[in-house]
């Protein structure tokens, strides 16, 4: 190749750039930047194999048969690229907050449906309890049938309730007093479930009255003379705690520890001993001076 055939290649070179240049139409500024600048490449890669000469795949990649179809649309955005993409957010974070709430309600939802549901199947189960336990029949006879009466306890007998009857009840112009007064004949004549019965009503409906300390320490004697130590405990320790100064509260603290031996309780019954010891030396070394020390001697404390 001689000097101005290269100049003009050269020169024509220049030409087809230039010719490039004007009649390439403007593309929208869009996603298509990177496929146009691929063929462009393409186009100026053409063109050199066209001006200098051997060109071939040492030099220059295979030319490109086919340009990739483009397609793009032209559109005239009426806001900014940045616009769009807040506007995109702000829809998401709405149709966020929606899926939120709807999953909050459906939560909701689910754990009422499931507490109804337990409360049903609770129904139904001790439904099935009661309906699967057996009723007592009557025993199958031959010949006759016959009818079985449902056994009752055994009520107090005519004589006991002649006897009880015959106690009277004391009618003074305070009626606090008389009620306890009544339960303390009962249980001098030894009616002991009727004195029971009788101080516990007094105990509850007189909390405050000067003889509802003297009403617990009788109550709890009543169940303690009937055999029922297991029964009498509760009520002399609360008449002791309730009044550490009370008319009879040294009383039921000895009593306590007398309750404590019948139920074989040799640990607590110590304990009572020497509380009352200690907190009532008076009474201990005088007007219950026989019962305490008759008391101490049927059990060895250390």
């Amino acid at each position: 190749m001689t000097f101005g055939s290269f100049a003009r290649n050269l020169s024509f070179m220049g030409a087809g750039f230039a010719l490039l240049a004007s009649a390439t139409p403007a593309l929208p500024q869009d996603g298509n930047d990177e496929a146009r600048l691929r063929r462009l490449e393409a186009e100026v890669r053409a063109l050199q194999r066209k001006v200098f000469p051997g060109g071939d795949g040492r030099f220059f990649e295979p030319e490109i048969s086919a340009q990739p179809t483009v397609r793009s649309t032209v559109t005239n955005p009426s806001t900014s690229a940045v616009t769009d993409i807040l506007a995109r957010l702000d829809a998401l974070e709405a149709q966020l907050q929606r899926q939120t709430a709807l999953n909050e309600e459906n939560g909701n939802t689910i754990r009422l449906l499931t507490q109804r549901i337990d409360a049903l199947e609770g129904a139904k189960s001790a439904n099935a309890v009661v309906e699967a336990t057996p009723k007592a029949t009557a025993p199958a006879s031959s010949g006759t049938s016959r009818s079985v009466a449902t056994a009752k306890p055994a009520g107090p007998s005519a004589e006991r309730l002649a006897a009880v009857q015959a106690i009277a009840k004391p009618q003074t112009d305070d009626p606090g007093d008389d009620e306890y007064s009544y339960g303390f004949r009962l249980w001098d004549a030894g009616f002991y479930p009727e004195a029971q019965q009788q101080l516990t009503l007094f105990v509850e409906n007189n909390p405050k009255h000067w003889r509802t300390t003297y009403g617990r320490n009788l109550l709890g004697r009543a169940y303690l003379d009937d055999g029922k130590a297991k029964e009498a405990a509760p009520w002399f320790l609360k008449n002791y705690q309730e009044d550490k100064t009370g008319a009879r509260a040294g009383d039921s603290l000895l009593y306590l520890a007398e309750s404590m031996i019948a139920l074989k309780d040799t640990r607590r019954a110590c304990i009572a001993l020497a509380e009352f010891s200690e907190t009532y030396p008076a009474l201990a070394a005088g007007r219950l001076q026989s019962q305490y020390e008759a008391t101490r001697g049927k059990v060895k404390c250390n």
